[in-house]
């Protein structure tokens, strides 16, 4: 890898953790850190911090956490960066921003741009039920995951993928591609390629909302509904008029009979408790009344002898 570059890395969540440390082991190493403020986590709401802050404080690199409202310009100016990488910062930059590293920002976001641009392309590829996710290593330009891509690689969706899963398989599959591109980039010998813009498709934040389930889906949709949304939001239903938070369900296999309206509970044979779906069903392996701990199904069936017929909402 070329050498002497001045870097400064963007980063905030566990996608950025393991292109922070390639970087340092590769003889790249940041000479900054840039990334979100510490936020409180937790019911006891204590401050915890982004996970590349430990990384970069252990390798002995300055790190700095401005508020949203706060310009990053003093600051790069001050570090004179070559370059910048960012990965899974959460901040759009501004134009005038962009321009401060000679050789701009690279960007590393996990999908195969101009697919699920925005805040969440991992949940949506397992919603959309996508046999292939990737990375694309590229430029940032003032619009959000818009500018040309300097490399891609494809990696498979696993059909028992979760949203923490596969953003684990993807950050291996980023740092090598990174590691590879950077230095093509540097020197020049990439050339960069604008993104087909009438294949762009863009995703959403995600709400604690979007875990709420439609029992009116396909039982294979609500399934990737869970495996999207695990650890959070997770998903729930209504039942008596309390929430409660299915920690895990399966696709029911094989034949069964279910009267009653969508979301009825019912005894599926020796699988236990499972729920009427638009097509098919679901089995409720654990779950969570508001209010109470996390339970068996047959937990939940023992307590609630009577559940078999209720309509989940």
């Amino acid at each position: 890898m070329a050498a002497n570059a001045n870097i400064v890395f963007l980063g905030t969540a566990e996608f950025a953790v393991p292109i922070l440390q390639a970087l340092i082991e590769n003889d790249q190493k940041p000479v900054l850190v840039i990334t979100r403020p510490d936020q409180p986590a937790g019911r006891k709401q204590l401050l915890q911090a982004p996970p590349v802050k430990p990384v970069a404080r252990k390798a002995g690199i300055p790190v700095s956490q401005p508020e949203r409202r706060q310009p990053l310009d003093v600051l790069l100016r001050q570090a004179k960066p070559d370059v910048c990488i960012l990965a899974a910062y959460g901040t759009l930059i501004k134009k005038e921003t962009l321009a401060i590293p000679r050789f701009g920002f690279i960007n590393i976001h996990p999908s195969l741009l101009p697919l699920y641009r925005g805040p969440a392309p991992v949940q949506n590829a397992i919603l959309n039920g996508d046999e292939w996710s990737g990375v694309t290593v590229m430029l940032l330009d003032e619009q959000m995951d818009h500018g040309p891509t300097l490399a891609q690689e494809k990696l498979a969706v696993l059909p028992t993928d979760t949203a923490v899963t596969l953003t684990d398989r993807l950050a291996v599959l980023a740092t090598d591609l990174m590691l590879r591109t950077l230095p093509d980039y540097l020197a020049g010998a990439l050339q960069p390629k604008a993104q087909d813009e009438a294949r762009a498709t863009y995703t959403s934040i995600i709400t604690r909302e979007d875990g709420l389930i439609q029992w009116s889906k396909p039982a294979e949709a609500i399934e990737r509904q869970f495996r999207a949304f695990l650890p959070w939001p997770g998903v729930y239903t209504h039942v008596q008029g309390k929430r409660l938070k299915i920690v895990n369900l399966s696709v029911l296999e094989g034949n069964f009979k279910a009267d009653g309206a969508l979301g009825t509970v019912f005894l599926a044979d020796k699988k236990g408790l499972a729920v009427k779906c638009g097509q098919g069903a679901v089995c409720l392996g654990r779950v969570q009344v508001e209010g109470k701990k996390e339970m068996s199904a047959a937990e939940f069936l023992r307590g609630y002898p009577r559940c078999v017929g209720w309509v989940l909402m």
